[in-house]
């Protein structure tokens, strides 16, 4: 999806507007999700890219896209630029140390019945 949204169309609600356009692009990737994988993939990753114009577009994480979209209806912007690429991802297995560290982090607590008296 390489698309430039309008924020101001004549006759149609800004609010409405908006909500359109955020429904859109999770459509989007809903259905680039539901897509088949290649052999060997695990998921689907998306490149990311947004700005007010096509030739301003920064690198952005998925996750941040909406939140771009609100900071430029806050700025009162025109219009804005979104890309998004579907690409497929192959999970890595974490460094034995940092896998440690992660159940660490992550153990229950409260697993101790010595208080029960």
């Amino acid at each position: 999806m390489k698309k430039t949204f309008q924020l101001q169309v004549e006759g149609k609600h800004p609010d409405r507007l908006l909500e359109a356009i955020k429904h859109d692009i999770r459509k989007y990737l809903k259905r680039e999700r539901r897509r088949d994988l290649p052999e060997g993939a695990d998921f689907w990753d998306f490149d990311c890219k947004f700005g007010l114009t096509e030739e301003t577009a920064e690198v952005v994480h998925l996750a941040n896209v909406i939140t771009c979209i609100d900071d430029a209806v806050a700025k009162e912007a025109k219009q804005f630029y979104v890309e998004i690429l579907a690409k497929h991802g192959v999970r890595t297995k974490r460094p034995a140390g940092e896998a440690q560290e992660y159940q660490e982090r992550h153990a229950l607590d409260g697993l101790d019945d010595d208080n029960n008296d």
